[in-house]
């Protein structure tokens, strides 16, 4: 393989999961021989700077540490991002790289609720960050959003004439390359630029993607044991769980890595896979948190371990979601029984200290985006939603706590309007207000079926409260 750098992928959103995710799989590759291809990275917005400088500081270097179920714990030094781009509200550093004719990749992570796509794939333009960076990128300006950001960074690469790149989404979004495709266009069409809209539509492909991998906030601990263990005073530590996986649509507009000769999975399709995950793990792990919150628990695992909250999760997935992702029409090429029962396994891995914050956080992009299709697909087909209208019904309870002020910590919602959900909770039935919530349930919102279900599935959440209380 050569040992020249010639290729670079620049990534915007630098936090732990994309550190302990794609940023790995770089790191294999280059470590057998192949370091063809390194990683840039940066943030559109000015998140983490302790963490970031200490990044800098380490030239990009910094220790991941893997806990199996068992609690087996090993470290390894990654070395991929090869350049830290400071912050600047210009985003200076970040067009530079990413206009530069050696940067064939721009690959993201910046949440779902970061896409600000409505029940249409439209456009959120009420969201006032977005709203504010159209007005930016009319005026020939920068933005925090990703659509900002990747409009400023493609003006510069066209106007340099430095060819096809690649836009890798690689965030928890279903159809995630064909849905920040066309946010991207569209945002780019209301900003009044025409030529750039022709010129990304003919020099960018948009791969979907599916990730996968638990990786929690570090945890104050993480510092002193990985100095302790490996001897390195590491700034900027970070904890994954064994379990890993990437499955890619190989469409790429420029060269790629080489990346199925470290374990990614390179494919024609990725809706199966990611349909899968999306619902047996993403809103399976939702639930544990909403319901784990309610029950008093801080982390992931104590829920997980928690009998009825279990079962919860088990009936969700076995009754309602494995009926519509393996029929005798679309057949699943996943064993899903077998998935499940790994994910319940993964989730209840102690040693991982996941935090029910994390991940009960933006319920408000979760509802529509990984619980409302199974709804939809199970009245498609007459069947009963009980055991997923439990998920609503849960997430429910959760905001009505928070509506009172009685979460045991701060709750982060990017899609969340807080005069919305306040109102949720104050309607004389909230029950009925959360049914009628047309951005969770599109045509669906107010349908009969759907209102008895989550009532039945909220007396179901306020006898478990009783039991836990």
């Amino acid at each position: 393989m050569s040992s020249t750098e010639n290729y670079v992928m620049l990534h915007l959103g630098v936090g732990s999961f994309h550190r302990a995710h794609q940023a790995l799989y770089m790191h294999r590759l280059r470590a057998s021989g192949d370091t063809r291809w390194s990683l840039a990275g940066g943030n559109t917005r000015p998140d983490m700077p302790e963490t970031m400088a200490a990044l800098a500081a380490q030239g990009g270097a910094y220790t991941l540490e893997t806990v199996t179920p068992a609690d087996e714990r090993s470290y390894e030094r990654i070395e991929s991002i090869r350049r830290i781009l400071p912050y600047e509200p210009s985003l200076v550093g970040l067009i530079d790289v990413g206009a530069t004719a050696s940067t064939r990749i721009i690959s993201f992570t910046v949440t779902e609720a970061g896409y600000y796509l409505d029940a249409n794939d439209a456009l959120d333009l009420s969201v006032a960050d977005l709203a504010a960076d159209l007005e930016r990128a009319k005026a020939g300006q920068p933005g925090s959003t990703i659509y900002a950001a990747l409009t400023a960074i493609l003006r510069e690469r066209m106007r340099r004439g430095s060819g096809a790149v690649t836009l890798l989404n690689c965030d928890n979004l279903r159809h995630n390359g064909d849905r920040v495709r066309k946010g991207l266009l569209s945002f780019i069409q209301l900003a009044g630029d025409s030529a750039l809209h022709a010129w990304v539509q003919a020099h960018t492909t948009c791969p979907n993607a599916m990730v996968d991998r638990i990786t929690p906030r570090p945890a104050p601990e993480l510092r002193p044991r990985v100095l302790a263990t490996t001897g390195w005073d590491d700034a900027a530590p970070i904890m994954g769980e064994s379990f890993i996986q990437w499955v890619i649509e190989d469409n790429f507009a420029n060269g790629r890595p080489a990346w199925e000769a470290v374990g990614v999975q390179m494919v024609a399709s990725v809706a199966p896979f990611e349909e899968a995950k999306i619902r047996l793990l993403n809103a399976t792990h939702s639930c544990i948190a909403w319901a784990g919150t309610l029950a008093g628990y801080q982390y992931i695992h104590e829920g997980t371990h928690d009998a009825r909250i279990r079962k919860m999760a088990y009936d969700y997935v076995t009754t309602d979601v494995m009926p519509c992702l393996d029929t005798p029409a679309h057949p699943s090429p996943l064993d899903l029984a077998a998935y499940r029962d790994t994910v319940l396994d993964r989730f209840g891995n102690a040693a991982i200290r996941d935090t029910n914050q994390r991940v009960a956080a933006d319920g408000f992009s979760k509802i529509p985006g990984f619980i409302a299709p199974t709804v939809r697909e199970c009245l498609a087909r007459g069947a009963s939603i009980d055991a997923v209208a439990v998920l609503p019904a849960l997430f429910l309870a959760f905001l009505q706590r928070w509506h009172r002020g009685e979460l045991s910590y701060a709750y982060q919602d990017q899609a969340m309007d807080p005069a919305v959900a306040h109102a949720m909770c104050e309607a004389a039935d909230p029950v009925l207000a959360l049914a009628g919530n047309v951005p969770f349930w599109g045509e669906l919102a107010g349908d009969a079926r759907l209102v008895s279900a989550l009532r039945s599935a909220t007396a179901q959440v306020q006898q478990f409260i009783k039991d836990v209380s």
